[in-house]
């Protein structure tokens, strides 16, 4: 088999996997098998990536997970393959198949002609596989709705129809046991109704507990069904054989109570437990739902020949020109190339006002189009859209570990044989120390330690907050790229900012212009001179005078350094800085130079405009500040955060930008390479450092940085570099990312209390310490509802992020 070179990782969606604890076991197993080069379970995703070194090494992958007692979600399929003429034309068929990234196993058979596929659906699909196999000249027969219903959202959806049958079932059935053991335990037959009853509860719908148990016994592990599956499986046979030979304990003078009830509620608690607690899960992932669903599902595209042809989103390829109606969302990222309207663009910046768009501007899939019309040529298709960026990695970040969890993982790792082991002592306690009833009250009090004990709460409390906490800053504009800066940011004490495009515009423009005498003519010889001219700042006068009409001009000169000559109807105009001035000695009026000091001193640059003989006009150009960075720069201030500014430019330029923002430490005329120096000096003073940039020179500081954030805005580099990413590239969203950091590990540290609280409080009373004391022993029922409710509470406080400003 052909190697799977680019070594993508293939994504194996899994069920079933409750907790840490669960994703630890599998971990393990998957560590056991020949060919696979990395794997990381994604607790928060359901899914497990690994790279292989062969694709035949995904089927013994997904072997290995199922015998572990876990489900992969896979679809079965077959297809009816066409063109095949021969024996050696089915292998071929078969091969390629087998090869697609997502196969888990193929086989083609010549005699029927179809092909029987194993798949993960997450992975690839009916028309994947349908493109495979026309590339090597046959076709399938895939039908349309065939397709539909396989996503895995679906196949999800479907498994959470069943859990919700299987628990509705097991409560109706348990209703009568518990009525029955509770109140009318003395009525003629009431044990054999009531095991009429517990029966189908334990065997029939409880039955996944077991076969996942046995499937971990043999691998010698343990986890949360190893405890449901002894406590009531042992008070079903116990409860059985009380029934049966009742007169065992008669001649022992001891009364022969039956436990169908516990056993029949345990059950029935704990599929309501995963049931509210899947629910709850579905609600933490919304942010990820909301972004996918911002990708409208078909397009208009534009034939070569004028026609409009609708076209399924899969089917754009780059180079298509696609038309955009009002109020339409955008499919692809792509440039305009006529017309023009404006875009909401806040669901991927977070910014409320809409954009205006025009010719040879970008336009990024998701956003949505307001009043007008216009067509735009596509870009970036598929998995390289902004959106389809940003889903990633909003994914790869709810999947990843903070460094928090390393802890809980260690303790989830021994936990479930500790609560083995503590029943087992519990019963020998009770044994030698319980007097008559020792034996029953044993097995009783082990049986509810084996219940109360709940390694899912604990598995449960960092990831499904991070998961909140990641989701919430999506939805905020705020791209957090793993669990670690998500965790970390609430101890940044230092934030470095670079100036160009973070705390400003990152684009000169024209903030005043004084003329000696304001007249139409002056201002368009200014224009078709700027218009020809080369400089950067040039560019800022164009788009200033707009109103104005371009003249025709003749020995247009560049004069390195100083700036441009022309003449027009037998006059030779200058633009450029002093010294050009100077040199042809022009003179300046008064009120011109006055205005040129005042500008110089904001240390703005100043541009000059003069005929041969005086200065007509003086224009001051300058980096704006961005409408936010005052505000956002008092809130983190505030904060008790030193800020520290970083720029290439001069002393007077870093002072002015200091002084208007209120900044009170700057550092001009920093190199690229010097700005990683500064981080680290800032580092050895024992502070937790945050760098904010947006451009490459900024990336290797932003790698050095403890957390590091980018400007959406900005390069891709310092995107790719940085943990996070500020899509508006508004630095209101600093503090703002603070906050949920500061929320999020508020949160982690409530839910570790809570689960951490709930067992060692709750195990010891399980095995009966308050029996001595005040005769107090706990019904194993109560302790099977308090452990489904320790998961659920984890997993609702989690939720309470969202909520949370």
């Amino acid at each position: 088999m052909a190697t799977n070179n680019n070594r993508e990782p293939i994504y194996l969606p899994l069920e079933d996997v409750e907790s840490e604890h669960c994703a630890l076991i599998i971990e393990k197993g998957l560590a056991q098998v020949q060919g696979i080069e990395s794997h990381k379970v994604e607790l928060n995703n359901r899914r497990a990536a690994i790279t292989v070194d062969g694709n035949e090494v995904v089927s013994e992958a997904v072997k290995a997970v199922k015998d572990l007692g876990y489900g992969v979600t896979t679809v079965k399929n077959s297809f009816p393959v066409l063109g095949m003429t021969c024996a050696s034309c089915a292998g071929s068929v078969e091969s390629i198949i087998a090869h697609e990234p997502g196969v888990v196993n193929a086989s083609v058979n010549f005699a029927t002609g179809n092909l029987t596929v194993e798949y993960l659906p997450n992975m690839t699909d009916a028309a994947k596989l349908q493109k495979a196999v026309r590339s090597v000249g046959y076709d399938l027969l895939v039908e349309e709705e065939s397709t539909q219903q396989e996503t895995l959202e679906n196949i999800q959806t479907e498994k959470f129809k069943k859990l919700k049958t299987k628990t509705l079932w097991a409560i109706l059935l348990s209703l009568p046991v518990v009525v029955i053991g509770m109140f009318f335990m003395d009525m003629p037959y009431a044990d054999p109704i009531m095991w009429f009853f517990s029966t189908p509860v334990v065997l029939w719908l409880g039955k996944d507990f077991f076969i996942n148990a046995w499937k971990q016994a043999k691998h010698r592990s343990a986890n949360m069904d190893t405890l449901v599956a002894l406590s009531t499986g042992i008070a079903y046979v116990f409860s059985v054989f009380n029934m049966l030979f009742a007169d065992f304990w008669h001649q022992r003078g001891l009364h022969a109570h039956v436990y169908f009830e516990a056993a029949a509620v345990i059950v029935a608690f704990i599929l309501l437990g995963k049931l509210l607690e899947e629910k709850a899960k579905g609600n933490t992932s919304s942010a990820i739902k909301k972004l996918m669903g911002l990708q409208p599902k078909t397009v208009v595209v534009i034939e070569a020949d004028g026609t409009e042809r609708q076209k399924a989103i899969e089917d754009v390829n780059a180079g298509d020109i696609i038309l955009v109606k009002p109020g339409e969302k955008i499919a692809v990222d792509g440039m305009v190339v006529s017309g023009n309207s404006y875009v909401d663009e806040s669901m991927l910046s977070g910014e409320p006002v809409p954009v205006l768009k025009k010719e040879n501007e970008k336009v990024f899939a998701g956003t949505i189009n307001q009043k007008g019309s216009f067509q735009f040529k596509a870009v970036k298709v598929g998995k390289e859209t902004m959106l389809a960026q940003i889903i990633k990695m909003v994914q790869d970040a709810q999947g990843s570990k903070a460094p928090v969890q390393k802890l809980v993982d260690k303790i989830a790792g021994i936990f479930v044989p500790v609560v083995i082991g503590i029943a087992i002592l519990t019963f020998i306690a009770w044994f030698f120390l319980g007097g008559d009833n020792g034996i029953v009250q044993g097995l009783l009090a082990s049986i509810t330690v084996l219940v109360i004990a709940c390694p899912c709460a604990l598995g449960l409390a960092t990831p499904t907050a991070i998961m909140v906490g990641v989701g919430k800053g999506a939805e905020k504009g705020i791209l957090i790229k793993d669990a670690e800066s998500l965790e970390l940011a609430k101890k940044v004490d230092a934030i470095v900012l670079d100036k160009t495009g973070t705390i400003t515009e990152g684009r000169p423009e024209v903030t005043g212009i004084e003329w000696l005498n304001n007249d139409d003519a002056t201002k368009n010889i200014l224009l078709s001179i700027e218009k020809q001219s080369e400089h950067p700042l040039a560019e800022a006068v164009v788009k200033n005078l707009q109103g104005a009409s371009i003249t025709a001009l003749s020995n247009f000169d560049s004069i390195t350094g100083k700036g441009v000559k022309a003449d027009h109807n037998n006059e030779t105009y200058f633009v450029g800085n002093k010294k050009l001035l100077a040199e042809n000695t022009i003179t300046i009026a008064e009120p011109l130079q006055r205005q040129a000091d005042e500008w110089g001193s904001q240390s703005k640059t100043v541009i000059w405009f003069a005929n041969s003989k005086e200065a007509l006009s003086v224009v001051a150009i300058s980096d704006k500040i961005k409408e936010t960075s005052v505000q956002a720069i008092r809130e983190i201030q505030d904060m008790d955060i030193d800020l520290y500014m970083l720029t290439g430019d001069n002393e007077a330029t870093a002072k002015a930008i200091s002084s208007q923002t209120g900044i009170k430490h700057y550092k001009a005329e920093v190199l690229p390479q010097h700005k990683a120096d500064f981080v680290k000096e800032l580092q050895q003073q024992g502070k937790v450092v945050a760098m904010v940039g947006d451009g490459i020179n900024d990336s290797t500081a932003l790698a050095t940085a403890d957390v590091s954030i980018a400007m959406g805005k900005g390069s891709d580099i310092a995107m790719d570099v940085a943990k996070m990413t500020i899509i508006s590239s508004d630095l209101t969203k600093i503090p703002q990312a603070i906050r949920l950091s500061k929320q999020t590990v508020a949160t982690i540290k409530q839910n570790l209390f809570w689960a951490f609280i709930y067992n060692l409080i709750g195990i010891p009373i399980a095995a009966g310490i308050l029996y001595p004391i005040n005769g107090f022993l706990l019904n194993p029922m109560i302790a099977g509802a308090a452990m489904a409710l320790s998961s659920v509470s984890v997993v609702s406080n989690s939720l309470r992020l969202k909520w949370k400003k």
